[in-house]
């Protein structure tokens, strides 16, 4: 290795630590925070001076954790799940059946990605509201299976780089395109789907908007929409919020944890077909 290459690489992996480094202080802050009483909230210093579990104590008494994340693991799981099922079935279609309108669907596709959801908030409102949706379950997950495009286009490259003559061998001996999707196609492509269902969950997980309208201040409110609990006309609560947060926030960093060798490898080899 060159001196003028070493330094592209020290200069590529300074950049990446500092990124790293700006992206984990807020969480790092956040923790801090939650370990600190009222009197050193807005003190600056990283490590609490006296750590105290008070907030965490104090959470889980008056805050409806448990309720709040079923509700939100609930609705996420069936956002994912739904997802999930409703992209694969799309790639699928998408590569075997050639037809003539393939290219407007995949174009359609990423634009959809590029189009902001707060954009439908207000048909997707009124759809809701006519079809008895307001403050149901079904209500918070549906509008939200929209969101497949992302994994269309995925799972798309993926299914285009199996060989064609093993799915048409298949075929040929008496295969059924049901029976080639669900025993040949999906389970090569088990570890793109689950990378794609974390994802897919945690972005359900994050979701605020749109639970806010329709079921905030209810029993089905999500973990989102409960942390306004510590906002109120006197101040905020930032050591119990702050708790809060980080309990409701440990799920999702454990399915990710779990699956990071999957989505990682699953956009790499999506990119590099």
């Amino acid at each position: 290795m060159t001196v003028r290459e070493l330094r592209a690489t020290l200069s590529a992996h300074a950049l990446v630590v500092l990124v790293c480094v700006f992206s984990a202080l807020p969480v790092v802050w956040a923790v801090s925070t939650s370990f600190k009483g009222p009197a050193a909230i807005f003190a600056p210093d990283l490590v609490p001076a006296d750590p105290t579990l008070d907030n965490y104590r104090a959470t889980l008494a008056t805050f409806p954790v448990a309720r709040l994340v079923l509700n939100t693991g609930a609705v996420a799981a069936a956002v994912a799940a739904l997802q999930l099922l409703l992209a694969v079935l799309a790639a699928y279609g998408l590569v075997r059946f050639r037809f003539r309108g393939g290219p407007v669907v995949l174009t359609a596709l990423a634009a959809a990605i590029i189009v902001p959801q707060q954009c439908l908030i207000v048909p997707n409102y009124l759809l809701a509201a006519q079809m008895g949706w307001i403050d149901t379950y079904v209500g918070l997950a549906a509008p939200q299976l929209a969101g497949c495009a992302l994994g269309v286009l995925l799972l798309h490259q993926h299914v285009r780089a199996f060989p064609r003559s093993l799915l048409d061998a298949a075929q040929i001996d008496g295969a059924g395109h049901a029976t080639v999707l669900w025993r040949i196609v999906v389970p090569n492509l088990r570890p793109v789907l689950v990378a794609l269902a974390v994802l897919f969950f945690i972005t359900s997980w994050n979701e605020y908007l749109w639970p806010l309208l329709v079921a905030s201040g209810t029993e089905r409110a999500t973990v989102q929409v409960g942390l306004q609990a510590f906002q109120t006309e006197q101040g905020n609560d930032w050591g119990r919020m702050m708790a809060a947060a980080v309990l409701v926030t440990a799920p999702v960093l454990l399915a990710y944890g779990l699956a990071q060798r999957w989505i990682v490898a699953a956009f790499v080899q999506g990119t590099g077909r």
